[in-house]
Parts: C-alpha cells; sequence; structure tokens
C-alpha cells in the first residue's frame, strides 16, 4: 500500500503543481490591500473568562458583551463538565473556574446540567485553591478570594540593579510585561466587587469559611519551593508594616515603566495579559477611564476582539509579521518568482515593521563574536503590529530569510536591514551556544521556583527549534561550519536531543516541530546527515508517522513525553515531519511518498487544508495557540521543498546566492574594508541623487 503511495506521489507531477497552484492561490486572494498577511490566533477559553473579570474591573461591562462571550464559552464546555485549554484535552482547573463564573455572571442556573457537571468537575480537582496564580490574583480582585491567599509580587523588585540575580530582566520578557503591572496592583490590594448573585462558594471545597487556602509547600522540608514560601511570608508582613517610602518609590517607579513601554502602539507587550494588566493598574493608581494612557490600553485591547453572529472571543495577541514573513518563505520556496508584486508588497510592509530602538534585549545583548562590531546599527523585527521593545529572535530570523528570497526595486534598503538583523541575532547567542526567543542568557531555573512562577515561562533559555532555525538562516547569508557561532549551536543542539533521536520544541507542539526545525537548520548550514545522531531523528520521525502517512502530535506530549509524536494526522504537522525527512535526505523514502499522498489527499477543494487542533505552543503544559494560517502555509512550504528537491522543477534563484556571497563578504572583511565599502556606497548614492 505505502509503495503504491509512492509511485502515485512520484508519476503524477501535475496533481502537485495543481496542488502547489491551488495553495498559492488561496494565499494571495487573502493578502491585505498593503501588502501583508494575518491570520486568526486562537487561544482557550480564558481569554474570554479574564476579559469579563478585566470589563467589570474597569466599569466597561455591558450585557451584549457579557452575553456573547458567554455563548462561546459555553459552546466549548466539555462532555462531562469543565473546560480545556486546548482540544482534546482534559479539564483543566483554572480554565474551569473563570468559565463557571462567566456563564453564572451571565445568568446561567446553577442547576443546568452543565453547570452541576463543570461544578463536579472543578471539586473533583480540589475547588478554587487549586487555581494557579494569576487567577488567584484575578479572582482578589473582584472580591472571591482572599489577597492573602495570593502570592506576594514586590514592586521593589524594579529597583534591583540589572546585574543582580533577581533582576527584572532575568526574567522572560512576556513574564515583566505581565507582572510589573501586577506588582502594583498585588502591592494595592484593590477589590472591585462582584453582586452577590454572581458568587462561586459552591466551588470551594468543604465551603469557602473552612478552606485552606495557604500555599502549598513540598513534601521535602529544604527545597527551593519552600525557601521562596517562607520570603513570601515575610514579604507579606513587609507589605503590611514596611517601609513605606522604600514602597512608593518601587510603585512610582513601575509605574514609569509600564507607561513608557506601554503607551506604544500595540500595548504593554503587545498580548493579552500585558494590556489587561497594564490597564487594571493605572485605575488602581488613579488613572480614570478617560485618561490617554487607559484609553489606549482600553483600544489595543478591543483590537483583540472578533465577533461573529451572537458569540465572541478574545485572541492573545495579533501576529502579522510572523504570517506575512512565513507566507513569503512559503510561495517563493512553491515557485512564486521573487519579484512578484505580491512578494515586493510583502517586502515593503516587513521593511516598514523594522525595530531599532533599544529595549529590555539591550541589557544582556553582547557583540559575542567578530562579525559584530561595537556600537553598530542593528535591527529587528516584532511578531505583531507594534512592539518595538520586544523584537525577537525567531521572528527576526524568518523575517530575513523571506527577505532574502524577494527582488525589489529597494534592495539596497533591504540588505542594510539584513546587515544589521545579523548583526543583532548574533549578539543574542547564548553562552551555551543556543539561541533564546528575546533575551539572552536568560536561564536562571531558580526564578521558576517563585510561587508566582506557575504560568511556568519565568524563563527564556535557548531552544533547540530556535537555534536550528538560526542556522537555516544564517545559511542564507554564507555562514559555514567553520565559523564559530555555529559549531556552537551544533554543539547545542547535539546536547539538547532526546535519547531516542528527537528535539523537544518549545513555540510548536512539540517533538514534531523542534526535530524539524534542528534537522532542517543542520542539512542548511552543511551539517553531514548521515552521521548517527541525525539518522537517529530520522528514525524517530519515521517511527512517529501515522497510518493514514500523516503525522501528528497533541500538547499531551508538554505533560508527558511518552506521548511524544502522537496524535491525530494535522497538515501543519505533516508539513513539519515531511520537511524534516526532506533536510535529512529522505525525498525517495516511501514515508516521505506517504506524507505527500496525505496532504494531496486532503486538501480541500479550494486549496487549502482544514485543521481544528491547537499545534502552537504558548507557554508549555499552560496555554497553546491555533495558528489559523499554519495550515496552509507550512503545506505549501513541504509541497515546494519537496518539488524543488525531488522533481526538480524550482531551481535556485541567482540572485538569492549573489545576495548571500556580497553579505559574507561584507561580515567576513576586515573593519577598515568595511568603513571604506560604506563610504563608498554613500558617495555612490549621493552621486545618483
Amino acid at each position: 500500500m505505502i509503495q503504491t503511495k509512492q509511485d502515485s506521489a512520484l508519476q503524477d507531477v501535475g496533481r502537485l503543481e495543481s496542488a502547489i497552484e491551488a495553495a498559492q492561490e488561496w494565499l494571495l486572494d487573502r493578502q491585505a490591500i498593503d501588502g501583508h498577511w494575518c491570520g486568526e490566533l486562537e487561544g482557550d477559553t480564558i481569554l474570554g473568562s479574564e476579559y469579563l473579570i478585566y470589563l467589570h474591573f474597569i466599569d466597561k461591562l455591558d450585557d451584549i458583551t457579557l452575553c456573547k462571550a458567554a455563548n462561546y464559552i459555553r459552546s466549548k464546555v466539555l462532555p462531562e463538565g469543565g473546560w480545556s485549554i486546548y482540544p482534546g484535552g482534559p479539564m483543566e482547573i483554572s480554565a474551569s473556574v473563570k468559565a463557571y463564573l462567566a456563564l453564572k455572571m451571565a445568568g446561567d442556573s446553577v442547576d443546568a446540567p452543565h453547570m452541576v457537571k463543570s461544578r463536579e468537575a472543578i471539586i473533583a480537582e480540589g475547588g478554587v485553591t487549586r487555581c494557579n496564580t494569576f487567577t488567584k490574583i484575578y479572582l482578589a480582585m473582584i472580591g472571591l478570594y482572599p489577597w492573602d491567599g495570593c502570592p506576594a509580587i514586590a514592586p521593589e523588585i524594579i529597583l534591583l540593579p540589572k546585574w543582580f540575580s533577581f533582576s527584572i530582566y532575568n526574567m522572560s520578557a512576556w513574564s515583566r510585561a505581565m507582572l510589573v503591572p501586577l506588582s502594583i496592583i498585588r502591592a494595592h490590594r484593590p477589590v472591585k466587587p462582584l453582586p452577590p448573585k454572581w458568587q462561586i462558594d459552591e466551588l470551594w471545597v468543604g465551603g469557602h469559611d473552612k478552606a485552606n487556602y495557604r500555599l502549598r509547600r513540598d513534601a521535602r522540608t529544604f527545597t527551593w519551593r519552600n525557601f521562596f514560601l517562607t520570603l513570601d511570608t515575610f514579604l507579606k508582613l513587609y507589605d503590611k508594616e514596611g517601609i513605606r517610602f522604600i514602597r512608593k518609590r518601587a510603585v512610582r517607579k513601575a509605574e514609569r515603566w509600564i507607561i513608557e513601554h506601554g503607551r506604544m502602539g500595540g500595548g504593554l507587550g503587545a498580548i493579552f495579559p500585558g494590556i489587561a494588566n497594564y490597564v487594571m493598574s493605572l485605575r488602581v493608581l488613579g488613572y480614570s477611564n478617560d485618561s490617554y494612557l487607559v484609553a489606549h490600553g482600553i483600544r489595543e485591547m478591543e483590537l483583540l476582539r472578533i465577533e461573529e453572529g451572537d458569540a465572541l472571543r478574545l485572541q492573545p495577541c495579533l501576529s502579522p509579521v510572523w504570517d506575512t514573513a512565513i507566507t513569503i518563505n512559503a510561495l517563493h520556496e512553491s515557485g512564486l518568482l521573487p519579484h512578484h508584486f505580491s512578494l515586493q508588497m510583502a517586502t515593503r510592509w516587513l521593511l516598514d515593521k523594522e525595530v531599532r530602538r533599544p529595549g529590555g534585549w539591550r541589557v544582556k545583548h553582547a557583540d559575542s563574536y567578530r562579525y559584530t562590531e561595537p556600537n553598530k546599527p542593528i535591527g529587528g523585527w516584532f511578531f505583531e503590529y507594534h512592539n518595538e521593545f520586544y523584537p525577537d529572535v525567531d521572528d527576526t530570523i524568518m523575517v530575513m530569510m523571506a527577505l532574502n528570497r524577494t527582488q525589489t526595486p529597494f534592495d539596497r534598503e533591504k540588505s542594510a536591514a539584513l546587515r544589521r538583523a545579523v548583526r543583532w541575532v548574533l549578539g543574542m547567542q547564548c553562552r551555551k551556544g543556543g539561541w533564546a526567543a528575546f533575551d539572552r542568557d536568560n536561564d536562571k531555573w531558580i526564578f521558576t521556583q517563585a510561587p508566582f512562577a506557575d504560568h511556568n515561562a519565568m524563563i527564556d533559555p535557548p531552544t533547540s527549534d530556535i537555534t536550528g532555525r538560526v542556522l537555516e538562516c544564517l545559511s542564507h547569508f554564507g555562514f559555514t561550519m567553520e565559523d564559530k557561532c555555529v559549531r556552537d549551536a551544533i554543539e547545542f543542539l547535539r546536547r539538547d536531543q532526546c535519547a531516542d533521536g528527537s528535539w523537544y520544541g518549545r513555540w510548536g507542539s512539540n517533538y514534531i516541530y523542534g526535530t524539524w526545525q534542528a534537522l532542517r537548520g543542520l542539512r542548511c548550514i552543511g551539517e553531514d546527515m548521515r552521521l548517527p545522531y541525525i539518522r537517529r531523528a530520522v528514525a524517530w520521525l519515521k517511527n512517529v508517522q501515522n497510518a493514514d502517512g500523516g503525522w501528528g502530535e497533541t500538547p499531551h506530549s508538554y505533560d508527558d513525553p511518552h506521548y511524544k509524536g502522537r496524535g491525530p494526522s494535522t497538515a501543519s504537522q505533516t508539513a513539519w515531519a515531511l520537511m524534516g525527512l526532506i533536510s535529512a535526505g529522505e525525498m525517495d523514502s516511501s514515508e516521505a511518498a506517504s506524507g505527500i499522498h496525505y496532504l494531496l489527499s486532503n486538501q480541500e477543494v479550494d486549496g487549502t487544508w482544514d485543521e481544528q487542533w491547537h499545534t502552537g505552543t504558548g507557554f508549555p503544559r499552560v496555554f497553546y495557540l491555533r495558528y489559523h494560517y499554519y495550515c496552509h502555509y507550512f503545506p505549501l512550504l513541504a509541497l515546494g521543498m519537496y518539488a524543488r528537491h525531488k522533481l526538480g522543477g524550482l531551481p535556485p534563484v541567482p540572485h538569492e546566492l549573489e545576495k548571500s556571497r556580497a553579505l559574507q563578504a561584507f561580515f567576513k572583511q576586515p573593519r577598515i574594508l568595511r568603513k571604506v565599502a560604506r563610504w563608498r556606497a554613500l558617495a555612490q548614492f549621493t552621486s545618483e541623487i
């Protein structure tokens, strides 16, 4: 049967070309008038539930919004009661408590079948006291949980110097955006009570009055968690009896920090929790909804709303830069000419999104290798429409590869941007050899033991998926295994590989994502794909292929590695696995042929693929994502790669190699020659004017 599929995939070239053309047309039809793409970024019901709490707290909750949000939340209740954080997942306690509250606010009877089942499921899991920190704080703000049961988040942490171990710059970038405004809220302990009819006393095991809301300690006496819980006790005493002028100074500095970072386009962190906490913290400080700063935050939050009929849901953020860059890569890899007008428009849009101002990353950014020069201009790209304080490595390298694929009238401007980006990316390499998302060497494990760290994303360590993609990107610009940065990255990947040959995927579910990215990067940078550690990865990919020819993996593999590579087949994950096999030289394998057959057989009439599963990752074990375009551009990228490597129908575009050699030569020539080259370019530009 497998052999039949292989023969079919090899012989029916017309079918492959038709599939590629249809997928291209689907994406081109959805390009915005200014040149970019942006698909929906879907989370879970937590966003809608917290949105209602946020609206109540700032006096903006109305009946229509409440009813529409409740309709969406109600549609996601599990048959056995409660709510999960990804399709097919188990009931999750924090999501369920907030969803239950939202429906009760909307008027659902506690005796309704879905409410009874959900209440019983919540009680069986331990009730309200088993919720995570952020849920407890949100409930405390509306009078449903005691503030003493929430861990202290001392705003004084912002006073610590940047080099100190517990500086906010040793937290991940997204944690800073969430916790700095939250520290202001926690210091003031505000309460905006709900009406009595919206209370959720029935969710407390044994009753509200008898519940033990103290933070749970480890069974062993001497652990870091127990140390932090002891420290938490002292911090709460300090909240009541502390040195007032230090607290006031810390709150003022935290206020200045959130205003500086939140007043820009996109809002604080350009993510739902950061924007919501920003608005609520300003309200706690006495700002009104009519003030410019609060009104700006409210407007940014409104942009995350999606209303369809009588239902309302929230996006955690927007993903235009990410979607646009991958779409360019997919369209060009699948045969669209580099000077195609759509690619030129997208290139112009991406260039306009380059960020060159310093952000939190600057604290640890280092000119680590000889390719970089002190005080030279650097630049990068963020994920959203606006987020100038938070460019990230993953978006930057994806944009760099996209820009290097296009041919435009403004290639000189593009080349300058690429040089700045190469400098920034090289400076972001961690000591361990890999790359992280937003910061360099943000890997202090001790932060993960803090009581408020249960969102499982307090640090931003280097990961295999991003490191593999960086290697792929550097190969576009002439870097080889002779370069120290490349050798260090390969060594990191070899250390980080699992015993079975797979790699962990931090930003996509999960081991299929990480393994694809590692194999792709190693192949592009010139690693010998016959080495034993490479063949172990290939064997693992082949071993987890489903009977239908596709690949799939649910987020459950983050909780239990025994489930790695297991799940219903999806278009995006099948594409990832295929690109990993193709990169490892497995174009002729029966597994690759079966994967191609799966994609061709499951393509819809309109040229796209249907996918309802969450294959993106926000915070492992806490928050997952469904990128609505993943099932469109990743299959197209895989089909294009297969056609290029197997059928020989898509030869490399010469100008790509020319640009790569030029950039390689620029970064490897002596510094004095680089200065001469820049002066010559400036003189030529002046003469043309």
